[in-house]
């Protein structure tokens, strides 16, 4: 008998070899953690919700691909990320933050516009960031995410994601030198 290190390695293994019904202990036990990326992705309990059942439906659609190198988490994870990163792309990322970082009934219309032009000017530097420290400023600013979680998502080591980071910070900075964002700050 084979020797499993993880009960997740094991029971996608069955899942692998027919055991269709074991997967439904996999969902189990990540629904909460997959629901989270998807409240990180979306904001909205009922899109984090189909996200969740999508990112699901691809796991096991995919199960095959699985080939135990790394811990079954972390490839779900993956899994996981890219599809919200995927969902994300088509949409306007930059107008749904826009609405929840400016929604304060107690400024006035210009404080409004001006904050609206800094995250418009922030959302493009930020765009414009290679992919690889793109993705990490975005995990670890926009979502949330602790370096370890990121390294999951990504399969970057710990220090390159700290790097990633680092360099994105930089690289940002450099880029809204003279920007609506300088003159707000130096406000």
């Amino acid at each position: 008998m084979e020797e499993y290190k993880y009960v997740d390695e094991y029971i996608i293994k069955k899942v692998q070899q027919g055991n269709a019904g074991l997967f439904e202990q996999v969902v189990k036990k990540y629904q909460k953690r997959i629901f989270s990326m998807g409240m990180m992705f979306f904001r909205n309990p009922d899109d984090a919700s189909d996200y969740v059942q999508e990112v699901f439906i691809k796991t096991f659609n995919n199960i095959q691909t699985y080939r135990g190198q790394s811990k079954f988490y972390y490839w779900l994870i993956r899994v996981a990320y890219n599809h919200g990163i995927n969902m994300v792309k088509g949409m306007k990322r930059a107008e749904s933050l826009v609405d929840t970082l400016v929604v304060d009934g107690d400024i006035s219309p210009e404080e409004s516009q001006l904050k609206k032009d800094i995250f418009s000017a922030l959302q493009h530097a930020v765009d414009d960031l290679p992919e690889k420290y793109r993705i990490c400023i975005d995990l670890y600013f926009f979502y949330g995410c602790p370096y370890h979680e990121i390294t999951a998502m990504t399969g970057f080591p710990v220090n390159t994601v700290k790097s990633h980071v680092f360099r994105a910070k930089q690289l940002l900075r450099d880029a809204l030198k003279g920007s609506v964002a300088e003159e707000y700050h130096e406000m």
